[in-house]
Parts: structure tokens; C-alpha cells; sequence
């Protein structure tokens, strides 16, 4: 019984939320523009339609032409019942901080203090994996390209890592040192956040600066991005915009969220949209902004060059250059990167060939579901360049985590269906399970969901992604903690209610019952 309640209860705890979430945002704020076209109107209305189908409560758009801002929006509310956000709300950016991350490093080669393909230890000696030779193999371009062997899962359970003392970012890398990389150096592609935390070491060490001064003194004041920022105070009171969580497919407000700061250079930068347009208008016109230069036009080419194949399940679909992806959307290249935490995203992207760009910044974040965002941001940018948005391939997920709460019901639901088929044994003995095939059905085959679900917050917790899911995804998280204890437990009790039975009926007279009802 104690059980059922909690059950229950994490239910109703799920639908109070949702309710309150709902009421809060219940009322669409006006969305606030400057300039337009038809072009620019139609990239609005698909952005209200993906805002609608995901349920993100705030977003800001900024369209280049060209070296000018064409097109700046706010869509629904930056914070509950509050205003629309504005061309200079600033939202934390996400993983868009590698190609801020990857310009720093590019601006030190062509000072001459990186070389691309020397060795990181060149510039941290203290770095090491578990492999000695594989440290000593890996250099700044294979950080870059995402081709060190730093394994994916390492990468998002670091971002779990709340460490906001002085020193994070460098204590972080150093505890690779018992890292084993998932392939060998050089050998393909595989993203990774570690990649860019460790480049923002190399950063420091070059340049002798704090990564987050270096890029505040080289990036963000030589292109007039006054409204973006390395630490979440400084934003806080320049009306940072209140990020939010999903609970069961409803936004909730997420205000005290901490950042990762020890994963700074690879997702904690923030910005808003007019900033992050003077930063497109640089890549998109060979380094320049206005009357400052941050980079060669080469250098900017070679960050945009796609040389590592991103392919999924077997299949190509993208390649990365240096913070950068590079596909194809509406028969026209497409240079871009996506960004999520736990209670915001973001989509950067550039079509060369039309020499236009695109920024969208969210005030949640889908799931934490990186592909969900890129889907949106690669259809706007689809728009943009005149062509139909890709058809959405993940639609289904937003019903799927909406439709979790169905798993503690049909958990109740068994227990129920078992204590009747319990109660029909005791009064018709008969129908007892006598044989090796109903003790198959009745024993073993139930068995087998109720300790997989049992298994999954073990190897969630033992892998390091429980602590990962609870800030991306809480409502999953709690919803594996209360489900996979609930099932633990019912499969023992279960089998040892049903083996009870049978051994009833093996010992009883035939046609008596060999328990009271």
C-alpha cells in the first residue's frame, strides 16, 4: 500500500505541475519584431508552430543579411507572466559556445601561439588519459574536430559536475587522467564536451589569460556583444530570462539552476540574440565585424570546413569542422551548431552560399534532447533559405514524455491483475498453473520486464547519467528511481506469491482448495 501512494503521489506531484505550468503560460504574450519580409515572417510562423508543438514558453530570433541584422523578434514570455524577451535578453547559449570556444583557439594559432597539430601536452603537460601513448598522440585539431577518442557519455555526465569553486575547469580535465577513450586517436568522429573543456585549458595556457577573460577582451567587446556574459550572475542583472525545465511535457520554471562551470568553454556562455547576430555577421563575412577583424578570412574557412563524418546508425549526416557542423538544408549548405542545458537551447546558423544567418534562443530546453532543437533550428534555416522545412522526424517524443506517467499506472495495473488471478486460484483450485509451460508463463515471463526496469536506474547510476538525467531530464529521472525500486521489489514479491500458489496445488487433495478465500 505504501507503495501505491508514492506511486500516486509522484503522480499528482506531476499533474500539480503541469497545472501550474499551464496557468502560467495560458496567456501568449505578443511577440515584438523589427523590419521583415515575407521570408522573415515565414520563419516566424514556423518557429511559433515548433514553440506550440514543444511547448517552450520564450524565444528571440535574429535574421543577417548580408553584413547587417535584417530581422530581431521576441516570442512569448522571457519569464512567467512577464515580458516578451528582447533583442537583448540574454539566454545561456549551450554547446553554440564551441564555435566561440573553437574562434579563440583559431585567433591564438594565427598569433602564433598554438599549433594546430601539436600535441596538447605541448601546452598542458599535465594531461593525460589512462592511455600514456594516447595522451601523447592527441593534439589541439583532433580536440577540435571531435576525433581525440574522449567518449560521449563522459562528456554529458561532466555536465553533472556543479563544481563552481576556482579551478573547476582545470581540476575537471585533470581527472581524465583515468579516463579510457571509447576509440583510438584520430580514428573517427565521436562528440564530446571534454573535447572543448580541455581546448579551454589550452586557451588559458597560451594565451595567459582566464578563458573567460580572454574571450570577454577578444570576442565579445570587438564585436559590441554587450549583453553576453561568462558567469550566470553578471546575467542575472542585465534580466537574464528564466529557463525552465520539462516535467511530463509542461514548462517549468527553473530559477536557480547553477551552471557547469568547469564546462565553461564547451556550453555555459551566454548571450542574446542581436549579440549572437554581430557574431554570425563576423563568420559570415571572413572574420570582420564593422571596423574589426577577429580573424583571417582562411582562418574563418578552415573553422567552417567539414572534415570529420558525423554518421548515425551507418548513415552520414553532417560533417564537423572546428565548432561547426556543415550539412545541407533546401539545396544550399548549411554551417551551424546547437546548444542545450538544462533549461535552455539555442540554433546558430549560417548559409554561405545565400550569405544569410540565423540565431534562435529558447527559455527551455526539450528533453535535453539535442536533435530535437537542431531539427527546429535546421527547418527555420530551411525557410530562410526559401525552400519547406525538413518533415520533423522526432515528433513522436514530445507524447512520449507527456505519456510517462503512464508506467507507474500499468505498474498498478499488474498488481491488480495479479492479486485477482491470486483470489481466482484460491476459489477455483483447478485453475491453478500445474505445468512447466503455465509456470513459464505465469513465473518467468513477467519476470523479465519488471528486472530490466529494475536494472535501469543501476546502470543509470552506476554509469554517472542518473545525476546527468536528474538536471535534463527530472521527470524521466525520478520516474526510473520510483518505477525500477517499485519493480525490483514486485518481482520478487510477485514470484514468491505465484510459486506459493503452485506449491498449494501440488500439495493439496484434488478438488479442495488448499487456501482459505
Amino acid at each position: 500500500m505504501n507503495t501505491k501512494q508514492a506511486l500516486l503521489g509522484s503522480l499528482a506531484v506531476g499533474a500539480g505541475l503541469a497545472l501550474v505550468a499551464r496557468r502560467a503560460f495560458a496567456a501568449a504574450a505578443p511577440s515584438s519584431s523589427a523590419g521583415g519580409g515575407p521570408l522573415h515572417a515565414a520563419v516566424g510562423a514556423y518557429l511559433e508552430q515548433q514553440m506550440h508543438r514543444l511547448r517552450i514558453p520564450g524565444a528571440a530570433l535574429a535574421i543577417i543579411e548580408g553584413d547587417r541584422i535584417a530581422h530581431l523578434r521576441g516570442f512569448g514570455r522571457a519569464r512567467p507572466h512577464g515580458e516578451t524577451p528582447t533583442p537583448q535578453t540574454p539566454f545561456v547559449l549551450g554547446s553554440t559556445t564551441k564555435s566561440i570556444t573553437a574562434l579563440a583557439v583559431m585567433q591564438l594559432v594565427e598569433a602564433g601561439r598554438i599549433d594546430l597539430d601539436a600535441p596538447v601536452q605541448r601546452h598542458l603537460p599535465w594531461f593525460r588519459v589512462a592511455d600514456l601513448a594516447a595522451s601523447a598522440q592527441m593534439t589541439v585539431r583532433h580536440l577540435l574536430n571531435q576525433t581525440s577518442g574522449l567518449p560521449m557519455v563522459a562528456g554529458m555526465v561532466n555536465l553533472a559536475n556543479l563544481d563552481e569553486d576556482p579551478g573547476a575547469a582545470e581540476r575537471q580535465a585533470r581527472a581524465l587522467s583515468t579516463l579510457v577513450l571509447s576509440r583510438e586517436v584520430g580514428a573517427g568522429f565521436e562528440y564530446s564536451n571534454l573535447n572543448y573543456n580541455v581546448l579551454g585549458q589550452v586557451v588559458e595556457a597560451a594565451s595567459g589569460e582566464p578563458y573567460a577573460a580572454y574571450v570577454r577582451r577578444h570576442i565579445f567587446e570587438p564585436l559590441g556583444m554587450r549583453h553576453s556574459y561568462t558567469t550566470k550572475a553578471e546575467a542575472l542583472r542585465d534580466n537574464l530570462a528564466v529557463g525552465h525545465r520539462h516535467w511530463f511535457g509542461h514548462p517549468v520554471p527553473a530559477r536557480h539552476l547553477p551552471l557547469a562551470a568547469g564546462s565553461i568553454a564547451s556550453g555555459q556562455l551566454i548571450s542574446c540574440s542581436e549579440d549572437m547576430a554581430h557574431y554570425l555577421i563576423a563568420h559570415l563575412n571572413g572574420g570582420r565585424f564593422g571596423g574589426h577583424r577577429i580573424l583571417s578570412e582562411t582562418g574563418v574557412a578552415d573553422m567552417h570546413r567539414g572534415v570529420a563524418e558525423q554518421r548515425v546508425m551507418g548513415s552520414l549526416v553532417a560533417s564537423y569542422g572546428m565548432g561547426w557542423f556543415v550539412n545541407t538544408v533546401a539545396g544550399t549548405m548549411l554551417i551551424s551548431h546547437g546548444g542545450n542545458v538544462p533549461d535552455y537551447a539555442s540554433f546558430i546558423g549560417l548559409l554561405p552560399e545565400q550569405h544569410k544567418g540565423i540565431v534562435l534562443l529558447f527559455n527551455a530546453d526539450p528533453w535535453g534532447l539535442p536533435f530535437v532543437i537542431a531539427e527546429v533550428g535546421e527547418g527555420a534555416a530551411a525557410v530562410l533559405a526559401g525552400g519547406a522545412p525538413p518533415a520533423i522526424k522526432l515528433g513522436f517524443i514530445p507524447g512520449v514524455m507527456r505519456a510517462q506517467p503512464l508506467l507507474p499506472l500499468l505498474q498498478i495495473a499488474g498488481v491488480l491483475s495479479t492479486l485477482r488471478r491470486l483470489r481466482r486460484w484460491r476459489a477455483q483450485p483447478a485453475r491453478r498453473p500445474r505445468t512447466g509451460v503455465t509456470a513459464m508463463k505465469d513465473v518467468l515471463l513477467p519476470l523479465l520486464p519488471n528486472l530490466s526496469l529494475a536494472a535501469l536506474p543501476v546502470y543509470l547510476r552506476s554509469s554517472g547519467l542518473l545525476r546527468y538525467m536528474d538536471l535534463y531530464m527530472p521527470d524521466f529521472a525520478w520516474l526510473a528511481r520510483i518505477c525500477g525500486g517499485f519493480a525490483a521489489v514486485w518481482a520478487f514479491v510477485r514470484t514468491g506469491l505465484v510459486l506459493r500458489a503452485r506449491a498449494s496445488s501440488t500439495h493439496s487433495p484434488a478438488g479442495q482448495p488448499a487456501m482459505k478465500p
